[in-house]
């Protein structure tokens, strides 16, 4: 059987793309990381686990992967969350930090090479704004610094914006985040001089204030892996304007492609809606596990489903899939003690283990597509379980299919099998 190769979708391009890194044998991958004001939610976790997915899948082929999983902790919700709190505003987002990490490490989630932060990379971004500056991309108006972008060619490129619709009236958008999916057609902002009763600033070498979000990313992302990166995920609602504001940064300063790849994964919805405090349907780890489901049943009902479809979350569904996986892993379980009064079996064993690797890896590399993958996985698994009970499975042969299984999990990792 022959070896496929990765395909993925370029949400830059909007094609499937064979994958090709940079460097030989090493990725360099970026991760939006949370907004760090509150509780993460399961639907965050969705977007973390897909990453989570693809990097141990480019370890699982052969690739040394150098990934930046950054945390926004310096804009106006962390900011008015802490004020609220009455705490410091590192001291709170310092315990979302901690509790987010907590839970990732729960649904084995593997931690990044850096994790840098808005708080710890306000030079470079000062540096970024600087170079923005000087070469005419940004300006100064009342106290605080402005990107144009139409100074940028190829601005919107990521969302394939219509620029024919760009007001010829200037327009400033001075907060760092807008709710909804509509584009705010103007020039964003970049930096919060100081104003009168602000408590979150820095003194930097262009004065008083804080960086904005829309440059704080690529200042992170330029600072830990330097340009140019091979893949730049997120999830899909960063393709309204804050990636192609992060492109149009990062790119007018290197005069290089920030990222050959740009990897998007779809929403979680519960009960078919989006969640939201005002409809009160957000749903926690916390909620899961204390309805008995185990951080393994968590993490499969996310990755199953592929990660480009929206989610819908609904405590069927994950009773549903609990129950496909609860069947999977009795199945290996009879093969673990299969080859007691057996010493050798037929070809058909070892044409099916092949299969087990040749049908992951066949379905991996469409675009990362986990429920097929799985499904075959457990077809043959359920014919090897057959031949086990038939005594048709050499303890040799079981090992085999045991070793072949447990190199899959370390992708998965649901079966309880890698570590």
């Amino acid at each position: 059987m022959t070896r496929t190769v990765l395909e993925l979708y370029n949400s830059l391009t909007r094609t499937i793309e064979p994958f090709e890194p940079m460097e030989e044998g090493t990725v360099k991958m970026f991760t939006c990381g949370p907004s760090i004001y509150q509780r993460p939610h399961i639907g965050n976790y969705r977007t973390y686990l897909f990453e989570d997915v693809l990097q141990r899948y480019l370890e699982y082929i052969g690739y040394k992967v150098i990934r930046a999983l950054n945390f926004t902790d310096v804009e106006e919700k962390s900011i008015q969350e802490a004020q609220k709190r009455q705490l410091d505003l590192l001291e709170w987002t310092e315990q979302c930090g901690r509790v987010f990490f907590n839970e990732l490490e729960l649904l084995r989630v593997k931690p990044p090479t850096y994790n840098p932060k808005s708080s710890t990379s306000i030079e470079e971004a000062v540096r970024l704004i600087q170079e923005l500056l000087k070469t005419g991309h940004a300006y100064w108006y009342k106290g605080n610094v402005y990107f144009d972008p139409l100074s940028f060619k190829g601005f919107g490129k990521l969302a394939h914006l219509d620029l024919s619709r760009w007001p010829r009236i200037k327009k400033r958008l001075h907060k760092d985040t807008y709710t909804g999916n509509r584009w705010n057609l103007g020039d964003f902002i970049l930096w919060h001089g100081y104003k009168k009763g602000d408590t979150v600033y820095w003194d930097t070498a262009i004065g008083r204030g804080r960086p904005a979000w829309n440059v704080q990313d690529p200042a992170m992302a330029l600072q830990t892996l330097r340009a140019s990166l091979d893949i730049y995920c997120g999830g899909e609602d960063n393709l309204v304007r804050h990636h192609d504001y992060t492109i149009a940064v990062a790119e007018s300063v290197t005069g290089k492609p920030l990222a050959r790849y740009w990897l998007h994964g779809a929403h979680l919805l519960v009960e078919g809606k989006k969640m939201s405090k005002s409809r009160g349907n957000v749903i926690y780890l916390t909620d899961l596990l204390k309805a008995g489901y185990t951080p393994e049943d968590i993490r499969f009902f996310l990755i199953y489903g592929h990660y480009r479809r929206r989610l819908n979350f609904t405590y069927e569904a994950l009773k549903r899939s609990s129950e496909q996986l609860k069947q999977a892993r009795e199945m290996i379980a009879i093969i673990q003690h299969a080859g007691a009064t057996v010493r050798e079996s037929d070809g058909t064993v070892e044409e099916l283990v092949g299969r087990l690797k040749h049908d992951f890896e066949k379905n991996m590399d469409d675009d990362l597509k986990v429920k097929k993958a799985f499904d075959e996985l457990v077809h043959t698994l359920a014919r090897l379980t057959r031949l086990a009970r038939m005594d048709k499975v050499s303890s040799t042969d079981a090992q085999r299919i045991i070793k072949t299984l447990e190199t899959i999990d370390r992708v998965v990792q649901v079966f309880q099998l890698a570590h």
